[in-house]
């Protein structure tokens, strides 16, 4: 047996951006493929759902907090990564 799938991301287009809903655990590691599927897309507006994101770890909430000062725009952010993202935006 494998190991568990703890995290997946969905890309598909919601209007005007490309929408990467994301759900399960984001560490450091899938915030690096997350960077990585981002730099491939077009330099067209971005939406990042976290509506089934079930863990956030130190790491990935700075990387979610430099994305949404680059531009992107973050939805169904749990409210302790809202907080997170905002102490390291005032922090910047």
């Amino acid at each position: 047996m494998g190991e568990p799938v703890t995290y997946r991301i969905h890309r598909s287009f919601g209007g005007d951006a490309v929408l990467f809903a994301l759900s399960g655990e984001l560490d450091d590691e899938h915030a690096s493929r997350l960077q990585a599927l981002l730099a491939a897309e077009a330099q067209g507006p971005v939406l990042l759902d976290l509506k089934e994101v079930t863990l956030v770890a130190r790491e990935a909430v700075r990387f979610l907090a430099r994305l949404e000062a680059d531009g992107a725009r973050i939805v169904n952010c749990p409210d302790y990564v809202r907080s997170w993202i905002a102490v390291e935006n005032a922090g910047s």
